[in-house]
């Protein structure tokens, strides 16, 4: 089985010696049949990482393979890559797939996974005056140093949310997609952990959007701005692209908090 992390290329065996020297191959994990699935699921990449088979940044197999290997569907692997990563064993990123965690990187989201939920904050406005002054920074530097795959995703990115105006959720998971690619293509691990340890805060804001008049429309001719500018590989217009999008963003999102405080509250029975 090859597991991967971006520019590594990592392998794990899945094969067995026999005599005379020659090796068959056989699956790395066994069929699980009993009623709590995820949990065996668990033990058994959890005992892969603990004897080093999978190791830091390995990235595990799709979802679709690891339950066509399990004998498990689609939903109990979710539950349990779930687990691990709130175990801290894994990190899950948005459309980029799931890697055993390095440690440094979780416990960055850790502390600002808490620091969010705490309530004590005005969490938005903090989160919308960081973006505005991180993204166009990551994004200058991404524009400089972007690699093929992540302006596919990025196109793709870019492709979903237009045949979405009217799907929030497949229109919010792409646009999550577009600004993770921006941050990969960076380069740099801490952008990335810190953009993705936003990426609930980040898909609420985007669904208060989605019920604003021309909000996604908005977006959507900013992301082709800034795509635009990251084929052409300008740093500067990147950069303002950027800029534009984010004050965008804080506009809708202070309509979508007005609208949300004039919405009519539930009468307690």
């Amino acid at each position: 089985m090859a597991i991967s992390t971006p520019g590594v290329l990592y392998s794990v065996s899945t094969t067995t010696t026999l005599k005379g020297g020659q090796t068959k191959g056989m699956p790395m994990y066994k069929v699980v049949r009993t009623a709590r699935l995820y949990e065996q699921i668990v033990q058994q990449i959890e005992q892969s990482i603990q004897e080093g088979k999978l190791k830091p940044g390995d990235q595990l197999p799709a979802e679709r393979e690891l339950a066509q290997e399990f004998g498990v569907s689609r939903t109990a692997v979710r539950e349990a890559v779930k687990t691990l990563s709130e175990k801290g064993l894994v990190e899950a990123y948005s459309g980029r797939g799931t890697f055993v965690s390095t440690g440094k990187s979780q416990a960055i989201r850790h502390s600002l996974n808490s620091f969010l939920k705490s309530g004590d904050l005005e969490d938005s406005d903090y989160v919308a005056e960081m973006r505005e002054i991180l993204e166009p920074e990551f994004t200058a530097l991404a524009a400089t140093r972007i690699e093929e795959q992540h302006l596919v995703m990025m196109r793709e990115a870019v492709a979903v949310m237009d045949r979405s105006m009217k799907n929030p959720d497949a229109y919010i998971e792409a646009d999550l997609d577009f600004h993770l690619a921006l941050a990969e293509a960076a380069g740099n691990p801490l952008i990335l952990s810190l953009l993705d340890s936003l990426v609930g805060v980040l898909r609420e804001q985007r669904l208060g959007i989605f019920s604003v008049t021309g909000g996604p429309e908005r977006g959507q001719v900013h992301h082709k701005l800034i795509l635009e500018a990251i084929e052409k590989r300008s740093a500067s217009s990147a950069r303002k692209a950027m800029r534009a999008h984010l004050q965008q963003v804080h506009q809708d999102s202070k309509v979508s908090a007005v609208m949300k405080n004039k919405s009519p509250k539930r009468q307690s029975s």
